[in-house]
């Protein structure tokens, strides 16, 4: 009877726990599946239904704290098909002229901008005047002006405004920023990435800078500017930075080909990075500190992220990066909870800042600096 009423008891304390764990320690070492139960669900509306926004569903069908409620696009043919798919009622379908009047919709909580960056701006302080929370793609302005009307917006209506940094819940990269909090790795002293491709279609909107606002730096170099300030665990002071540009039709005035940039830290650290979309298989990072190293390679990619240390072979589990990151978004907005790397427009305008600054770089050819 004792072992029996033992086990009882047992059984009953572990489900009372399960609502308080979490996805992962703040280290990042747990069992990334969230439980079951833990709490209400996240209702988003997708705004913007392209290429990512369908990964972003697809991976949204497996999340135990999020799911689609609400679809925004400029295609009617797409609202049909993905209301459809999705089980998204028509009452919940709009498009970007109507799409203010989500703030009659009890069933959204949250809208998920994912559509060209120069419109992230106008949206995103349309869906807080709407009165709900907003998660948009990175980068998340033009520019830090734009960034900074953005928060502005968003803290006046009282809703969050979180950024799409879905590396900041994967778990080697987490277990990378775990080692160098806990000094493993020892003074850091440098860190690279390189993050590139060979860009198709001439024609889409991330070569318009009307649309894209830039080129390579602001759609994959972003990765490396934001990689070396949650990598390195500093802000940067100063920035000098250099274009190359070889095809002046494919990419032109405005829409940087290729940017390598430089940054220095408090610390006397510095990073030094490529941005491309002239030159495939880059996607790596590496930090080296007194003590040790880290090695992400694949490191912004879909997955699986790869990655050593010193120590060896990071072997943390893969989970589906849009999974995760809805997931826990979910617990940010509804739980508020603390994320290890932030992920909030405060996050995004920082980014901002500094390539704001790089690009003056390229333009006069002198260092920037950088103040908070």
């Amino acid at each position: 009877m004792n072992s029996r009423r033992d086990f009882l008891q047992k059984l009953a304390a572990s489900a009372l726990a399960m609502p308080f764990l979490s996805s992962y320690d703040a280290f990042g070492h747990a069992d990334f599946r969230l439980p079951v139960s833990q709490g209400p669900v996240l209702r988003v509306a997708l705004m913007g239904l392209g290429g990512y926004a369908s990964r972003v569903a697809e991976a949204m069908q497996s999340c135990k704290r999020a799911k689609i409620t609400g679809l925004i696009s400029g295609t009617p043919g797409k609202l049909q098909e993905w209301g459809a798919k999705y089980q998204v009622p028509e009452k919940s379908r709009y498009n970007y002229e109507n799409f203010d009047n989500i703030k009659d919709n009890p069933d959204i909580d949250a809208v998920y901008v994912i559509t060209p960056n120069a419109l992230h701006h106008d949206q995103v302080i349309r869906v807080a005047k709407a009165g709900k929370h907003a998660i948009c793609e990175k980068p998340m302005a033009l520019n830090a002006k734009e960034g900074q009307e953005m928060v502005d917006a968003c803290a006046n209506a009282g809703v969050k405004l979180l950024v799409g940094y879905r590396m900041h819940f994967e778990p080697k990269t987490l277990e990378v920023v775990r080692m160098r909090q806990a000094g493993e790795l020892g003074k850091i002293m440098f860190f690279q990435g390189q993050c590139g491709f060979r860009i198709g279609d001439p024609n889409q909107w991330r070569l318009d800078k009307a649309l894209a606002g830039g080129g390579s730096l602001m759609d994959i170099g972003i990765y490396a500017v934001n990689g070396a300030r949650y990598m390195v665990g500093e802000e940067p002071v100063w920035v000098t930075a250099q274009e190359t540009k070889t095809d002046t039709a494919k990419f032109k005035e405005g829409v940087d080909e290729t940017i390598q940039f430089q940054l220095g830290f408090p610390s006397g650290a510095v990073a030094s990075c490529l941005s491309t979309y002239n030159m495939n298989y880059l996607d790596r990072f590496f930090l080296n500190g007194e003590k040790g190293f880290a090695e992400l390679q694949p490191s912004t990619g879909y997955g699986p992220i790869k990655g050593r240390t010193n120590k060896g072979e990071l072997t943390q589990p893969h989970v589906t990066h849009q999974t995760l990151q809805m997931d826990e978004m979910a617990g940010i907005i509804l739980d508020n909870n603390k994320p290890v790397v932030p992920v909030d427009g405060e996050e995004g305008l920082k980014d901002l800042k500094i390539m704001d600054a790089i690009y003056a770089a390229c333009a006069t050819g002198q260092r920037q600096e950088l103040r908070g």
